[in-house]
Formats: structure tokens, C-alpha cells, sequence
């Protein structure tokens, strides 16, 4: 896996999401909510790192 970084990281956005599934693809898009200037990139774990928690 590469360790290779596509985006630069400034903001953090907080988005809704549903976790429908229909065949595999996921029914509703995401929506955004607002950009958390009270946070920053450094206080978000990487996507996938905290899943069962954050499923909860």
C-alpha cells in the first residue's frame, strides 16, 4: 500500500450519511453539514481507523 497523499488536508467538513446498501452501491450520497472550524485535521482519525465506534 502506498502511503501517498492526494489532497492537501486543511479543513474539516462534517457530513450526514446513510448506510443503505443496495448490490453493493450505496443508495444516498453523502450531504454536507458545515465546515468545523472548531476542529482541526490533526483531531480526525483516518477514514476507516475508528469504524466501530463511530457506527455506534
Amino acid at each position: 500500500m502506498l502511503d501517498v497523499v492526494l489532497v492537501r488536508l486543511e479543513l474539516v467538513a462534517e457530513v450526514s450519511a446513510d448506510r443503505a446498501v443496495d448490490h453493493g452501491v450505496y443508495r444516498h450520497p453523502l450531504r454536507f453539514q458545515r465546515i468545523r472550524l472548531d476542529m482541526g485535521v490533526e483531531d480526525v482519525p483516518p477514514f476507516g481507523a475508528e469504524a466501530a465506534a463511530a457506527a455506534g
